[in-house]
């Protein structure tokens, strides 16, 4: 194997040095941010609200509660989040990409909802904020795009509080070959086409599809958060296991 191989890093199926992946990833948010939810709703049939409403759910999110939402782009997990906490509670919503942060801040002033919700660009990796901070941490379909997901996971793991907790809610491994085989035909053959058409870019959600398959199964994934030092690590497969939700506590 190669040096250049093995200091590369996947983006999609393509293997590229390491420092170049945030920027490579920055350029396909760039370009998708303005139809993000657009595309969404299509890609899914709306089921992913589904999949984030049962996110909100398994949080056991009260009254008062301080709130990371990380990777959260046009910040559905964070208005449900902010009528939830109240009040007497916050909720931070962070994600790397300016261009995303600047669609879910105004997509969240358009709501109505500021008082209690706070926008700040950051990489998961290295999270700008105090230890112990926060009551939970979610990163919705953002893992798979983090450069060094073992430091995404540690990083998380600090700025919660003792007790805290995380969710990943993550594209993950279909559980039957049947169903593999129809999301592949889906994410390779249909889903760069409808990019294209709403949103003049195939490459882009070429890229998604890809980042899928290279994103750490289930168990993988549950492993690599064990080690990063949570405990009580359970996921729940959704849709088939298409969706996986992770959650882990900090003891």
């Amino acid at each position: 194997m190669s040096d250049k191989h093995e200091d590369g890093i996947d983006f999609g199926y393509q293997r590229v040095p390491k420092d170049a992946k945030k920027g490579l990833v920055a350029n396909v948010f760039n370009s998708v941010a303005a139809k993000y939810d657009v595309m969404n709703d299509l890609m899914s049939m709306g089921i992913h609200r589904v999949w984030k409403r049962y996110t909100i759910d398994c949080s056991g999110v009260r009254k008062g509660m301080k709130v990371l939402d990380i990777a959260g782009g046009t910040g559905d997990l964070t208005a449900q989040f902010s009528r939830r906490v109240g009040d007497t509670g916050e909720v931070v919503l962070a994600d790397i990409n300016d261009a995303m942060l600047k669609v879910g801040r105004d997509k969240l002033r358009d709501k109505g909802i500021v008082g209690n919700v706070n926008c700040v660009q950051a990489d998961a990796e290295n999270l700008p904020f105090a230890d112990n901070s926060f009551d939970i941490v979610t990163i919705a379909f953002g893992l798979r795009n983090v450069t060094d997901k073992p430091a995404a996971l540690r990083s998380m793991l600090r700025v919660l509080k003792p007790g805290g907790r995380l969710l990943i809610l993550e594209f993950s491994k279909p559980t039957t070959a049947t169903l593999n085989q129809l999301y592949d035909f889906y994410s390779f053959n249909i889903l760069p086409k409808m990019g294209q058409l709403v949103a003049n870019d195939a490459d882009s959600y070429q890229y998604l599809a890809e980042s899928i398959r290279m994103h750490p199964d289930q168990e993988t994934l549950k492993n690599m958060m064990v080690e990063a030092g949570y405990e009580n690590v359970d996921y729940q497969n959704l849709t088939g296991g298409i969706v996986a939700l992770h959650r882990g506590y900090k003891f």
